[in-house]
């Protein structure tokens, strides 16, 4: 997804394990999550600029992240059938001694699913590194009736809103992208 707004970049997995925290406000939690996952980068010293994101699934107050394992995407997915559910990805992105946090939102809506179709889709092995139990870019898709925002949002990372985010860092030229 970076390369549709021409970024050059390099992928880093982060030096430290996702922190253990109380917080239960979606936005403070993925903002936390993309902040750590950045500065991890920058600690080790890139001198390019850095980009993280995390992305969370919220229902009736709950956030879900991951499924732990194969009965916890169960779950997960039998609690979003037929529901409207949000995602929250964080972005961060830091340049030349600047940073800055963000935070999008996407409602997503599921059609009714049945246990046998779950089962199917757990049987995949798509759902298991997925925020929610499952990814709107693949086999997911078709579970998703309905979307109010940004569906590469949904994906994990909003280009939008880090195109401007880079744009105001000065990551890359107000003027290009192509």
């Amino acid at each position: 997804m970076l390369h549709l707004i021409g970024a050059d970049f390099q992928i880093e997995a982060p030096a430290e394990e996702e922190p253990q925290t109380t917080c239960t406000d979606p936005e403070e939690y993925v903002s936390l999550l993309s902040y750590n996952k950045a500065m991890s980068i920058v600690k080790r010293g890139a001198e390019l600029p850095v980009v993280a994101a995390d992305t969370i699934v919220t229902i009736d107050g709950n956030i879900l992240g991951k499924p732990l394992g194969e009965d916890d995407a169960s779950r997960t997915l039998q609690m979003l059938s037929g529901r409207w559910h949000r995602v929250y990805t964080g972005i961060t992105v830091h340049n030349l001694n600047e940073v800055k946090t963000e935070v999008e939102k996407t409602d997503v809506k599921f059609r009714d699913l049945s246990k046998t179709e779950i089962s199917a889709y757990i049987a995949t092995g798509e759902p298991i590194d997925k925020a929610g139990s499952y990814g709107i870019q693949g086999k997911g898709a078709l579970f998703v009736e309905q979307i109010n925002g940004d569906y590469y949002n949904v994906v994990g990372m909003p280009l939008v809103r880090l195109l401007r985010m880079m744009r105001e860092l000065r990551v890359i030229s107000s003027e290009g992208f192509f």
